[in-house]
């Protein structure tokens, strides 16, 4: 029996049940029109729509809308998609390919950069989509990623925290040796709180925004003098800045009073990874101590060479029994 059709309040509805024997579902909804022919035609494209889910599988109905829906379900990150979803919408997930995906990306940013592409809308609609696959709901889809230019960000040195903690607030200072020193994101550092920080422990329990964990970073003794002389604002963050755009201005205006280099809050991470690969730590720890997520993110992004041919005159720092001196991976922390 097809779906019955029938008006309630000048609006048509449909009832009935729909789908193969021993799998039929009982429905009743509005159709959203006054229409008997646009009724009818609805209510005919709802049966075919179950019973195609019968036949040809559920990637027959699975659409991106439904798609999106589960995979927030399951718990994962949905800052981007959004826009994604409103783009594909009833799109049905076997029809978007790899030049569909291309398109929604340039459709809602068209000015941005490939690597915010990538980011923003090619691996988001790539997620979403595979995560049905991995319940078998549809095919997988492959995208190949916009090409990024890789550029060399330069770390900050110890000298140039310096520099600019003398030209600067002391809430603008600190927060720079807070990420030079414990390897925090921008966007982590001002989201400690006092209760994140014990001074007498020499800890910081860092939340870890890029990949949801948590981990309790040393505050070595400089950075504990420069906390405790921060005042603590009631309802505000140990940095009292609620978001990192806000820390912009007086950033900047450090820089130009202390006539350095113009690097970013990042370049203090950046710093951190490299300074300690060039005293001799090694890769594993530092990608533990700073929250990567692998050893192999650490040396593809801040493995950055020290380029000084000098340095093959180590080859001869072998000892008189054939064996090496050890490296000095310790001393230099233990003097900050």
């Amino acid at each position: 029996m097809p779906l019955e059709i029938y008006r309630r309040g000048g609006i048509w509805h449909c009832r009935g049940t729909v789908g193969p024997a021993g799998r039929r579902k009982r429905l009743r909804k509005s159709l959203n029109t006054k229409s008997k022919d646009i009724a009818a035609r609805q209510a005919a494209e709802i049966e075919k729509k179950y019973w195609d889910g019968h036949f040809d599988g559920p990637a027959a109905i699975l659409t991106f809308a439904h798609a999106a829906q589960l995979y927030r379900n399951a718990g994962k990150a949905d800052k981007f998609l959004a826009p994604i979803e409103t783009y594909f919408g009833q799109t049905l997930v076997k029809d978007i390919t790899e030049g569909s995906v291309y398109e929604m990306a340039k459709a809602l940013y068209p000015t941005r950069s490939g690597a915010s592409l990538n980011r923003s809308a090619i691996v988001p609609a790539q997620a979403v989509i595979n995560h049905a696959a991995a319940s078998k709901l549809c095919s997988p889809i492959r995208i190949k990623r916009y090409k990024v230019d890789a550029k060399i960000k330069e770390p900050v040195t110890l000298a140039w925290i310096e520099d600019f903690r003398r030209h600067s607030t002391p809430l603008v200072g600190t927060i720079a040796l807070f990420m030079y020193l414990t390897g925090a994101r921008i966007g982590e550092a001002v989201t400690i709180q006092w209760e994140d920080v014990d001074l007498q422990a020499q800890t910081v329990l860092i939340r870890e925004s890029k990949v949801s964990k948590e981990r309790l970073s040393h505050l070595p003794m400089p950075l504990v003098v420069a906390l405790a002389n921060l005042p603590k604002i009631e309802g505000r963050g140990v940095f009292g800045y609620d978001k990192p755009k806000a820390l912009w201005n007086a950033w900047e205006a450090a820089i130009e009073a202390a006539g350095i280099k113009r690097l970013t809050p990042h370049s203090c991470r950046h710093g951190f990874a490299t300074g300690l690969l060039r005293r001799g730590v090694d890769v594993i720890t530092v990608a533990w101590l700073g929250g990567w997520k692998s050893p192999a993110q650490v040396l593809k992004t801040y493995g950055h060479a020290t380029k000084d041919p000098r340095l093959v005159n180590l080859l001869l720092d072998e000892t008189k029994d054939g064996t090496w001196p050890e490296q000095p991976s310790t001393k230099t922390m233990n003097s900050i």
